[in-house]
């Protein structure tokens, strides 16, 4: 396969001894999670977890460089040499990815958020399956651009980066991913992950249903509460009846209107990133000790922040 050199805008050795770092701090929390589970869970759920969004609107770039995941299926992927998955095959791993990050979520209300060996367990299974999948598809075609379950999350966000920042990991192309690579396309890479045009024609694969669901599956989290293993049925029906909404309610707007799948991507991920602050304001001002205004200081600072990001967005 023919290899295409292409220019790395993030060659640095500080992302080397970030990846370093990353891999470390993971260690470093699971082992922290077995020994002190709650002060670790709260840390990271609290404090850490709620700064990514915000993080992928600036620039998704600057997590995928330093992703402790990425960095192990990297371990493996880079010493092989497979041919790239077919579309179908692509899709359908989409597919498992946004289905893992649908299930996986709503988990946090009935065990990971207050149990840390499940937590634990989860994220060692998850770093084997990247490990492994690098064996069989060469770079990051098996894991970072294909099953993440953060990559739909990532592609909407990465339209328009408020910053720039290259792939630090992508010195040269062998097309281990066919379409859509976040990590070379950039900004384009959501609008290769859908058929562009007007009506529903976007809608008709996984990452164009998982953008309509989104904003009602960040509502449907918020809507539950921290709750025992017995009630994962209600945590679950209750996320996936406000994302069946939100799907269903975004496909009447489209179809009605017609509108254009190019400006109905950016603005859905506005959307959903306005509901997961306004409803996340709260606890993200508890968990930095904030003052009463702090819940209004954060609604407003991350309108303004997803406003710019929307401008720019529709405007490129």
């Amino acid at each position: 396969m023919t290899t295409i050199r292409v220019p790395l805008v993030a060659r640095s050795p500080l992302w080397s001894i970030a990846r370093g770092l990353g891999v470390m701090l993971l260690v470093v929390l699971l082992a922290a999670a077995t020994q002190w589970p709650t002060p670790t869970l709260n840390l990271l759920w609290n404090d850490v977890i709620p700064l990514l969004p915000a993080v992928f609107l600036i620039n998704p770039m600057i997590w995928r460089n330093v992703c402790p995941l990425a960095t192990l299926n990297e371990l493996t992927g880079h010493r092989h040499h497979r041919p790239a998955l077919t579309t179908p095959v692509l899709l359908g791993f989409w597919a498992v990815g946004i289905l893992l990050l649908m299930v996986l979520v709503p988990a946090r209300r009935f065990l990971f958020n207050e149990h840390a060996a499940p937590f634990a367990a989860t994220v060692l299974v998850v770093g084997v399956i990247a490990l492994g999948l690098g064996t069989l598809v060469s770079r990051r075609g098996g894991f970072c651009n294909t099953i993440c379950p953060v990559l739909p999350v990532e592609k909407l966000y990465g339209q328009a980066p408020l910053i720039a920042v290259g792939s630090a990991r992508c010195s040269d192309c062998n097309h281990c991913t066919t379409s859509a690579c976040i990590d070379l396309a950039g900004k384009r890479s959501a609008r290769q992950s859908v058929t562009s045009g007007r009506g529903l024609t976007w809608m008709r694969n996984p990452f164009g249903l998982f953008v309509a669901a989104f904003p009602g599956f960040v509502v449907g989290y918020y809507m539950t509460t921290n709750t025992t293993l017995s009630n994962a049925p209600s945590v679950y029906l209750t996320v996936a009846a406000w994302s069946v909404g939100s799907l269903v309610l975004v496909a009447a707007i489209v179809a009605v209107f017609r509108l254009d799948s190019m400006r109905v991507l950016p603005v859905l991920g506005a959307v959903t990133f306005g509901l997961y602050y306004w409803y996340g304001a709260p606890g993200i001002a508890t968990a930095y000790h904030l003052p009463d205004v702090g819940t209004t200081v954060i609604r407003v600072a991350m309108l303004g922040l997803v406003a710019v990001w929307l401008r720019g967005a529709l405007t490129r």
